[in-house]
C-alpha cells in the first residue's frame, strides 16, 4: 500500500492491542489493504499502562477460548515472529475463603476441562508453597491455573503490529481522526486535512471510542474509570525464592499481586472507584497518567499488607493511576453497530484488554471478513445494547458496581442492582406489591419469581440451593394445574409492512410464512453460513402486514438483522413498537376458561386454534390476541396498548381469583420451557449450529429460497444434535451451562442450558451430542459440583411429549 493512502478497504482508529491485533488477522486472512491510524503512538492510550495481567479464568466457555487464543498468539508472536513480548507464564492462584467459592472453582474447572486448560483446586499448603510470602490465615482452598501470567503490553502490541505491516497493513501514527461521514458505499475517515475513504471501519480507539462514536452518530456504553496498581521496592524477602510467583488473586481482600523487578505489584479493586473525565476525554492525553491517590485505595492496600505481611515495611517505587474504558457489565464491545453499515467496534475491555486483545482481535476479524466469527460471541455483541444504555449516568452506575465486584463470586442466575430500574412498564409497582422480584434484560425489568407469606423479595444465590427455588417449583406446579399470569412486556416487538414486507420476510425466515391473515409461524433466521440468527414469530395481521416478536434480549440485534436485509426501493417498513405494546401472558389448561370470562368472543378450540391471532377486546382493553405458549399449556398472549396495561391485569387478576390464578415469574418459564425441549436463542441455539442439529428442521420449508438454505443442504447430515439430558438427584442439582457431559467420565459435550423441572421431578439441561450418542435412552453423565451424575438422553419433551395440552 501505498504510503499515506486515501483509499483502503479498512480503517481502523486506535493504536493499542485489540486494534493492532485485528488489523494482523484481517492482513493474515489476506486483507491487507488496512491502515489503521493512532492519533499518539502505539500504546499510547491505555495499553502502555496496563498491569499485562493474562488469565484464563472466566465463566464463559466461549471468552475462555478467546482468552487462550490470546495466549497462544503472544507465545507465536515469541516462538515464530522472534519477538519479545515479555510472556511469562507463572500461572496463577486465586484464594477462596467459603464454600461457594469452591463451588464456584469446582464448576469453572469443569468448564476448563473441555477446552483442555489446566485448572487445579488446591488447598492452603499447597498455596503456600507456591507463594511463600503469603499469610493464608483463612483460606480453604484455591484456583491454581498454571499457564496464566502476564505480558508486557507495549512490547506485545508493537509486535503485533510489526506482523501486521510486514503482511502490508499501513500504521500511520501522529493521525487523529477529525470525522466520520457514511457514503452510499462506505466511510470517510477525515485524517488532518484530508480524508480516506474506505469500506469499512473499525472503532478501537479504548477510552475514547465513545468520542469518536459520536462522529458517526452513535453513543457507545464505555466511560472511563481510574484504577491504580503499585509497584514496590525490591523486597529481600524475594532474593531467595526457587522461582517467579505466579500472579495472586485475592477475592476477600479485592487485589491481585505479581512480581515486578524484585518488589511486588499490587493492584486494588477498591468500593467506590471514581471516574475520569466521562463527557469528554481529552485528545491530548496521551503517554500520560493521572495523579496517584493512596487514600481511595488506601484500605485495601491495609488487607494486602495483612495477607501478604512483607508489604507492611515496603517502600513503594511508584503508583499508576492510569484511566480505562469500562462498559454496564464488563465485557467489551464487538461486532457491527447497528444503522451505521460498516462501522464496526472494538472497544471497552474494561481494564482487560491486554488479555482480550490478541484473541478478540482475531475473531473481530473473522466477523468482519465472513460476515460471522467463528463462534458465537453474544456476550459480547455490541447489539446486547441499545438506547437504554447511553445515559452516561446509567454506564457510570453499572461499570462501578462491575468493578467493585471484580473478584466476586459469579453466582448463576445472577442479577446485578445497579442503575436499576431503568425500563419499566405500568405494571412495575403492582407486581412489586404481590411480591415480584425482578431481573433485567434489556433494560426492562421483568418478574423472576413471587416471595410469598411475608418472605422478602430478595434473592439469595447458590450453586447449590438459591432461595427461589422452592416458589418456583410452586408457581410452575399452578400453572401446570390451573392458570397463571406473565408480564412479557419486555418482548421485541416490529412491525414489517408494505408490498415487498412478504417476499422480504419469506426470503429471511426458513419456514413457510403464513398465508392467511389470523395465522402464526414460529422461524429462524439464518447467517449466510447456516447458523441460527434469529428465533421469532411472525404473526400476519394485514395482507401486507407482519408482526413479529422475538425475545427481550435481542431486540436490537433481531432489528439490525432485519433492517440490513431491508430492500432499498422503499417497498418495506420496518417499525420496532416493542416500547408501545405491553403483553400479559396466560397459560395453563384454564386459562381458556379465564379468556372466556373477560371477553365476549367466542374463544373454542374451533374457532382459535393454536397459532393463530385475533384481535380481541379483552375486559374492555383491545388486544391482539396469540394463542401460543413457552410454557407447553394451553395459553396466550394479550399484546396491546401499554397504557392499557394496568387495567387489563386488575381484570385478569378479578376474574381468574375463583380459577386460583397465580402470578409466575421467567424463573418458572425457564424451567418449563426446558420440561418441553423448547429453544432459546442465545443459549442453546445460536449461529454456531444450524436449524438442523437444533432440532428444527421440522420448521423449514425447502422448497423456497432463503438466506442460508445451500449451507445447511451442503452441511448434510448433523454431526451433533441438540438433545435432553435428565437425571434425578437428591438436592435437586442443577446443571447450568458448560457442565461437561460424559461418556464414561471422559467428555464428549457441554450443556448449554439448565434448570430443575418441578413438574417431571427431574434435573434438566440440553447439550449437543455427537450423533452417535443422541438416541433415546442413550446413558451418559453430566459433571456438577465435581459430582458424576448419571444422566439419560431422551429425543423427546419430558412433558406432554403429544402436545395434547399445548393444543387443547
Amino acid at each position: 500500500m501505498a504510503a499515506d493512502a486515501a483509499r483502503a478497504r479498512v480503517v481502523i482508529i486506535g493504536g493499542g492491542i485489540a486494534g493492532a491485533s485485528m488489523a494482523l488477522h484481517l492482513a493474515r486472512n489476506g486483507w491487507t489493504d488496512c491502515v489503521l491510524v493512532e492519533k499518539g503512538e502505539l500504546t499510547s492510550g491505555s495499553t502502555w499502562h496496563a498491569a499485562g495481567l493474562c488469565t484464563q479464568f472466566n465463566a464463559n466457555r466461549t471468552i475462555t477460548k478467546l482468552l487462550m487464543r490470546s495466549l497462544e498468539l503472544y507465545d507465536e508472536l515469541q516462538a515464530d515472529e522472534g519477538a519479545d513480548v515479555g510472556l511469562r507464564r507463572v500461572g496463577s492462584v486465586r484464594l477462596a475463603f467459603e464454600p461457594e467459592a469452591m463451588s464456584e472453582f469446582l464448576t469453572r474447572r469443569a468448564t476448563a476441562a473441555t477446552l483442555g486448560l489446566p485448572f487445579e483446586l488446591i488447598g492452603p499448603d499447597e498455596v503456600t508453597s507456591l507463594f511463600p510470602l503469603i499469610d493464608a490465615d483463612g483460606v480453604i482452598g484455591a484456583a491454581y491455573l498454571p499457564t496464566d501470567g502476564y505480558v508486557d503490553p507495549s512490547m506485545a502490541t508493537q509486535a503485533l503490529a510489526a506482523a501486521a505491516r510486514q503482511l502490508g497493513v499501513q500504521i500511520r501514527r501522529r493521525t487523529p481522526v477529525t470525522s466520520l461521514r457514511q457514503t452510499a458505499d462506505g466511510w470517510l475517515v477525515g485524517v488532518g486535512g484530508s480524508e480516506i475513504e474506505c469500506e469499512r471501519v473499525v472503532i478501537a480507539a479504548g477510552q475514547w471510542s465513545r468520542k469518536v462514536g459520536e462522529m458517526a452518530g452513535v453513543r457507545l456504553p464505555i466511560v472511563p474509570l481510574q484504577h491504580q496498581y503499585v509497584v514496590t521496592e525490591p523486597l529481600e524477602q524475594m532474593a531467595g525464592l526457587p522461582g517467579e510467583l505466579p500472579v495472586l488473586r485475592d477475592p476477600r481482600a479485592s487485589f491481585y499481586a505479581r512480581q515486578e523487578a524484585g518488589g511486588l505489584m499490587i493492584g486494588p479493586f477498591e468500593p467506590k472507584p471514581l471516574e475520569w473525565m466521562i463527557d469528554d476525554v481529552p485528545d491530548d492525553f496521551e503517554g500520560r497518567l493521572l495523579p496517584g491517590n493512596l487514600d481511595q485505595i488506601m484500605d485495601v492496600m491495609l488487607s494486602a499488607a495483612r495477607r501478604i505481611p512483607v508489604l507492611e515495611d515496603a517502600g513503594l517505587k511508584y503508583v499508576i493511576n492510569g484511566p480505562d474504558g469500562y462498559t454496564p457489565d464488563g465485557r467489551c464491545l464487538m461486532g457491527p453497530i447497528p444503522g451505521r453499515r460498516g462501522l464496526f467496534v472494538l472497544a471497552g475491555f474494561s481494564i482487560f484488554g491486554i488479555v482480550f486483545g490478541g484473541g478478540a482481535g482475531a475473531y473481530a476479524a473473522e466477523w468482519m471478513i465472513d460476515g460471522q466469527p467463528s463462534e458465537s460471541l453474544w456476550e459480547l455483541d455490541v447489539r446486547r445494547f441499545g438506547p437504554f444504555a447511553e445515559a452516561t449516568s446509567y454506564v457510570v452506575t453499572r461499570a462501578k458496581e462491575v468493578y467493585e465486584r471484580e473478584y466476586a463470586i459469579h453466582f448463576p442466575g445472577e442479577e446485578l442492582s445497579a442503575g436499576r430500574p431503568m425500563k419499566t412498564d405500568p405494571l412495575y409497582a403492582r407486581l412489586a406489591s404481590r411480591g415480584a422480584v425482578f431481573g433485567a434484560r434489556f433494560g426492562w425489568e421483568r418478574p423472576l419469581w413471587f416471595a410469598r407469606g411475608g418472605e422478602p423479595p430478595l434473592e439469595r444465590y447458590s450453586f447449590t440451593a438459591p432461595n427461589w427455588q422452592d416458589r418456583v417449583a410452586d408457581e410452575c406446579r399452578s400453572v401446570r394445574a390451573g392458570v397463571g399470569v406473565l408480564d412479557q412486556t419486555s418482548f421485541g416487538k416490529f412491525e414489517v409492512s408494505g408490498p415487498g414486507a412478504f417476499a422480504t420476510l419469506d426470503q429471511l425466515c426458513t419456514c413457510r410464512l403464513p398465508r392467511t391473515v389470523g395465522r402464526i409461524a414460529l422461524t429462524q433466521m439464518l447467517t449466510p453460513n447456516g447458523g441460527v440468527e434469529c428465533d421469532l414469530t411472525v404473526s400476519r395481521i394485514g395482507e401486507d402486514r407482519f408482526y413479529l416478536v422475538s425475545a427481550a434480549a435481542t431486540e436490537e440485534h433481531d432489528l439490525a438483522w432485519i433492517e440490513a436485509h431491508l430492500p432499498d426501493d422503499g417497498t418495506v417498513a420496518l417499525q420496532n413498537v416493542t416500547a408501545r405494546v405491553g403483553v400479559l401472558t396466560l397459560a395453563g389448561p384454564r386459562s381458556r376458561e379465564l379468556l372466556e370470562r373477560l371477553c365476549r368472543a367466542d374463544v373454542s378450540r374451533a374457532v382459535f386454534p393454536f397459532f393463530s391471532v385475533r384481535d380481541l377486546d379483552v375486559a374492555s382493553v383491545p388486544c391482539r390476541v396469540m394463542r401460543l405458549s413457552y410454557v407447553g399449556e394451553l395459553g396466550y398472549e394479550l399484546h396491546h396498548p401499554i397504557e392499557y396495561s394496568r387495567a387489563l391485569y386488575e381484570a385478569i387478576l378479578e376474574a381468574g381469583h375463583a380459577l386460583g390464578l397465580v402470578d409466575f415469574g421467567y424463573r418458572a418459564l425457564e424451567a418449563m420451557r426446558l420440561e418441553k425441549g423448547y429453544r432459546l436463542w442465545g443459549a442453546d441455539m445460536t449461529p454456531d449450529y444450524n436449524p438442523v442439529e437444533a432440532g428444527l428442521g421440522a420448521l423449514i420449508d425447502w422448497d423456497k429460497e432463503f438466506v442460508g438454505k445451500h449451507a445447511v443442504l451442503a452441511a448434510g447430515l448433523p454431526k451433533k444434535k441438540l438433545t435432553t439430558l435428565h437425571y434425578s438427584h437428591p438436592s435437586r442439582l442443577e446443571a447450568h451451562e458448560f457442565a461437561p457431559v460424559l461418556d464414561d467420565g471422559r467428555w464428549i459435550s457441554w450443556t448449554l442450558a439448565g434448570a430443575w423441572g418441578h413438574t417431571v421431578e427431574r434435573g434438566i439441561c440440553l447439550a449437543y451430542l455427537p450423533a452417535e450418542y443422541a438416541y433415546e435412552g442413550r446413558e451418559l453423565a453430566v459433571e456438577i459440583l465435581g459430582q458424576h451424575v448419571p444422566a439419560t438422553v431422551t429425543l423427546q419433551p419430558l412433558y406432554d411429549p403429544a402436545n395434547e395440552r399445548i393444543r387443547s
